[in-house]
């Protein structure tokens, strides 16, 4: 069998924070985490209940977003998956535009629910594949979801870690910060030093990302390709060549 890639090894790494839980959602233009999703569950059996909104497979929602919510704020929806633009040191997202937002660098798709479950998600799971000072910043440009909010404020959710291409980093909620878990093989400290924009904490001995197992790397190549072709039929011919 080949070596594990990059986007396999995310997959896996995603899959671990999930694994085991009753409800998780991901959001449209995910495949990554959706894959990560479908992982976990065939991992903890396949009693997960995952719902990938666009899908018409892997979707047990009737009304689209505003059941996700209504799952969310019930609290029946035990993690999710968030991307960013931009993410800061305090694991404020921003999913709006850089700069100006009257004559914005770059814009990005828009907030959608974001914030609302940022709030009431137990676990939030950050993620983006580029790992640069462009995107891990130290103060993102706009704050379309918090990662943290101020005594007083009820706040049953936010961020436990984020995943990117080079690392996985765990969030202190209550030291508002980040602390480097894992380094992906083939990177080493230096390097992500270099390419974060913001301070983190360093574990006294910090691991290796650990790559899935013969059997785990099988299983994504096989059958969450052939069901994350059903959405992302693009996003799987072109890393497994596989057709829908």
């Amino acid at each position: 069998m080949s070596p594990c890639t990059p986007t396999e090894l995310s997959i896996a790494a995603l899959a671990r924070h999930v694994r085991g839980l009753r409800h998780v959602a991901v959001g449209n233009a995910s495949p990554i985490p959706a894959a990560a999703a479908l992982l976990a569950r065939e991992l903890s059996g396949g009693a997960m209940t995952v719902a990938i909104l666009g899908s018409q497979r892997h979707n047990p929602y009737t009304d689209g977003g505003r059941e996700l919510f209504d799952c969310a704020g019930q609290g029946r929806l035990d993690a999710f998956f968030l991307g960013g633009g931009e993410i800061d040191g305090q694991a404020n997202v921003n999913l709006v535009a850089v700069g100006d937002r009257q004559a914005p660098q770059a814009r990005f798709p828009g907030s959608f629910g974001s914030a609302y479950l940022y709030f009431v998600v137990p676990k939030v799971i950050l993620f983006r594949e580029e790992h640069s000072r462009r995107v891990l910043v130290p103060r993102v440009s706009f704050i379309s979801a918090p990662g943290t909010s101020d005594q007083g404020i009820h706040r049953t959710g936010g961020p436990v870690a984020l995943v990117t291409g080079r690392c996985v980093f765990a969030f202190d909620r209550a030291r508002a910060r980040f602390r480097l878990d894992s380094i992906h093989p083939g990177r080493d400290l230096a390097e992500i030093r270099a390419e974060t924009g913001f301070e983190f904490d360093v574990a006294d001995d910090v691991a290796t990302t650990e790559l899935p197992a013969q059997a785990e790397l099988a299983l994504i190549r096989d059958r969450i390709a052939g069901e994350i072709a059903e959405t992302y039929p693009r996003f799987a011919a072109r890393t497994w060549q596989c057709a829908a």
